[in-house]
């Protein structure tokens, strides 16, 4: 049975009642298609140089006044961009205009699977306001929006990021100072110590004669950006802790007791600075990277990690593709590197111990899964703790007291 265009049309108007618009953003144009009610189903498409947004809540007026036109109804706008460089300022400027908007994973929307497929602005366009129709019909798994994070979580964020940036900007320049001087038969010699310039002076080439002018003077600019990162990280960590205190202050202050709640709510970063083996770092990661978000059950957060399993089912066949990692990657990193300081300090933890059972009689090569499925187990465990005080069982506390 054929589908008259009209028929189609009036579905669109009656169903949702808005104008349906897909933003394509570069750095030089931004790209907006919309599908209009009324219109067919021809899309238009007009651009505006990248960051004016004047004009671009002036398109989408145009837009409205279009649409009122030709039906007589004046319709709301269901904006969608995809999640890249330019962050989310512009979903937040949207929303206080009342627009409402949606930040897409790119990665999430469906693509034709041949070999050479065509990708134009205008082809992408056009998907995204399929996919934000599909989406609003309530069409399952069409799609992965983002949840856009507020400005303060976003700014809350940086300092561990910069951290992570500034420490392998540390590794790059150590590694620097030491390729110089294995060159000249030095292998001994430890740029992060503290008497690093006194025992340059000391140190000779390995044939005997003193190191080359020149290159001493190299390996002093190198110390000298070394020791500018060592101070920045110093500066940093220690916002980081001052983040912390603030945080375990503000999110513990008293609230008036009731039947079903307690007196205090404790911070997902207090409660996580109590266990053994999580410091500082791992604390401010796991809070401003995952826990300060709300989820409704294990496998959300596990997804949100990049930790979910990802099956592959056909027919008679069927095996297991390892994570996703389709997630937080810096959540699920440090996920990984706490698994296995998990397994050092908290050994008589159930979790450890399931570590261990599940690799008895195994080769070595299984111990890689298993440190991904004890990492997303970990999560799992950490995110009942942080936030509903659901204890871990034979978790040690610091100071020697332990869980269940």
């Amino acid at each position: 049975m054929s589908i008259d265009a009209r028929e189609e049309t009036a579905a669109i108007r009656t169903q949702f009642g808005a104008i349906f618009v897909s933003l394509e953003l570069s750095r030089s144009l931004w790209l907006i298609t919309s599908l209009s009610p009324g219109g067919g189903e021809k899309m238009s498409r007009h651009d505006v140089p990248a960051g004016d947004v004047a004009g671009l809540l002036a398109r989408f007026a145009e837009l409205r006044s279009k649409a009122r036109g030709r039906t007589g109804t004046l319709y709301p706008i269901i904006a969608i961009h995809e999640a890249g460089l330019d962050g989310f300022w512009i979903d937040r400027v949207l929303r206080q205009e009342g627009i409402e908007s949606y930040v897409v994973d790119a990665a999430s929307i469906a693509v034709s699977r041949r070999r050479r497929r065509a990708k134009t602005d205008k082809i992408d366009g056009e998907a995204l306001v399929r996919a934000l129709l599909a989406f609003k019909r309530g069409e399952p798994r069409v799609c992965s929006m983002v949840r856009a994070p507020t400005p303060e979580e976003e700014d809350r964020r940086r300092i561990c990021r910069e951290r992570k940036a500034l420490i392998a900007e540390r590794v790059r320049h150590v590694n620097r100072i030491k390729g110089l001087l294995f060159s000249q038969g030095v292998g001994d010699y430890e740029p992060l110590r503290r008497d690093r310039r006194r025992a340059l002076e000391a140190l000779g080439a390995g044939d005997g004669r003193p190191l080359g002018v020149n290159l001493k003077a190299q390996i002093g600019r190198e110390l000298d950006r070394l020791e500018l990162l060592l101070d920045q990280i110093r500066a940093v960590e220690a916002a980081r802790d001052a983040l912390l205190a603030e945080a375990v202050e503000a999110e513990a202050a008293p609230l008036p007791a009731t039947a079903s709640s307690p007196a205090t709510t404790p911070s997902p970063a207090r409660m996580l600075l109590r266990l053994k083996g999580v410091g500082p770092e791992f604390a401010a990661i796991l809070w401003t990277e995952g826990l300060c978000r709300s989820f409704a059950n294990r496998r959300q957060i596990a997804a949100y990690a990049g930790l979910a399993p990802t099956p592959w089912r056909s027919g008679t066949i069927e095996r297991e593709q390892g994570v996703s990692k389709a997630g937080n990657p810096r959540l699920r990193t440090t996920m990984i590197q706490l698994a296995w300081l998990w397994l050092r300090h908290q050994p008589q933890s159930a979790l450890a111990r399931w570590f261990h059972q599940r690799l008895s009689g195994a080769g070595k090569g299984r111990r890689k899964t298993t440190i991904v499925a004890l990492a997303r187990k970990l999560l799992v465990a950490l995110w009942k703790f942080a936030s509903a005080g659901v204890v871990i069982e034979g978790a040690l506390m610091k100071g020697g007291a332990a869980n269940g």
